[in-house]
């Protein structure tokens, strides 16, 4: 690779070229939706351990995507915000692995989590009777750790893929944090092995799931369409329609960021869509949850009730 090749340290992250005044009312800004994002779901997590009506397999995977979407704030949010009052902040080799790895991470396991979720609602509407004995905690268990490890196994195989390739400068990303398209872009030699990788990822971990989910759904639009009571189906409607919300704005965005035809400025709209999926997502997914799912807004009833008779009392 040549003998003046140097061992790279840190990159500079460039996250928006905006005014000083811009720059500090997206600082506000951002830092109100990180807020949000971590009392939110870390609400759904404390409702959902806290009330005992909610401890059923739907509510335990909601649980960890609850935890996908505080970690994957936690992992990109901060970085940006200190870019945005530090314009080109370093960030160590190590460090801009890590956050590759760790985003990485909890991409893939919210995608293989969706479709769970979507199987969950699946076996309840379709197959009621046989729900307790398919969706076993034992069950709900294995699916959750399969999530969670193939999407670790596979950021692992695509952090090893990129340690391979050499740095040979300029060492600066344009990116608000280290995504791992950024990062190829800077490195010196062929990628071609890094795109298949990540092509096949899209296919296996995007595409695959998404249709999964779109059989799943349509099988329980047509037994939901069978029901004969009104009731019955308002409530099959409520418990699956906030799923569907939160599985469009996820697999929306992403196939965009990574599958879609590229554009005339491509940096600039993967920015955009990046706020969209760091942002937005985990700050409406307990929203959508909370505001259109009874049961988790009779849990949050009671638990005001218990707090303000602690308070009488």
């Amino acid at each position: 690779m040549g003998e003046n090749q140097t061992m790279v340290t840190e990159f500079l992250l460039f996250g928006f070229f905006l005014g000083p005044r811009i720059q500090m009312l997206l600082f506000g800004l951002f830092s109100l939706f990180y807020v949000f994002t971590l009392l939110g779901n870390g609400a759904i997590l404390g409702l959902i351990s806290l009330d005992s009506r909610l401890h059923t397999p739907m509510y335990f995977f909601l649980s960890h995507l609850a935890v996908v979407n505080i970690a994957y704030a936690c992992n990109t949010v901060p970085q940006m915000l200190v870019n945005l009052l530090h314009p080109a902040k370093p960030i160590s080799f190590a460090g801009c692995m890590m956050q590759t790895f760790l985003c990485l991470t909890f991409g893939h396991s919210e995608c293989l989590l969706l479709v769970v979720m979507s199987y969950d609602r699946y076996v309840a509407i379709c197959h009621p009777l046989r729900y307790s004995i398919i969706m076993t905690w034992r069950v709900c268990i294995t699916l959750a750790i399969t999530s969670w490890t193939c999407g670790s196994l596979l950021a692992l195989v695509h952090v090893v893929l990129i340690l391979r390739l050499p740095f040979c400068g300029p060492y600066e990303i344009n990116h608000f944090f280290c995504e791992i398209l950024s990062v190829l872009r800077l490195a010196c030699a062929d990628t071609w092995l890094n795109q298949v990788v990540i092509f096949a990822a899209c296919v296996f971990f995007l595409v695959g799931p998404f249709c999964l989910v779109l059989v799943s759904y349509s099988r329980i639009l047509t037994a939901i369409l069978r029901i004969q009571s009104g009731e019955g189906r308002r409530k099959a409607f409520s418990t699956c329609s906030s799923h569907l919300c939160v599985v469009g704005l996820f697999f929306g965005s992403a196939i965009i960021m990574y599958m879609a035809p590229k554009s005339r400025h491509p940096e600039e709209l993967q920015k955009v869509l990046f706020l969209f999926y760091s942002f937005f997502n985990p700050t409406l997914n307990p929203l959508i949850y909370s505001l259109r799912n009874a049961e988790v807004k009779g849990a949050l009833r009671r638990a005001l009730c218990k707090e303000s008779h602690f308070q009488l009392v």
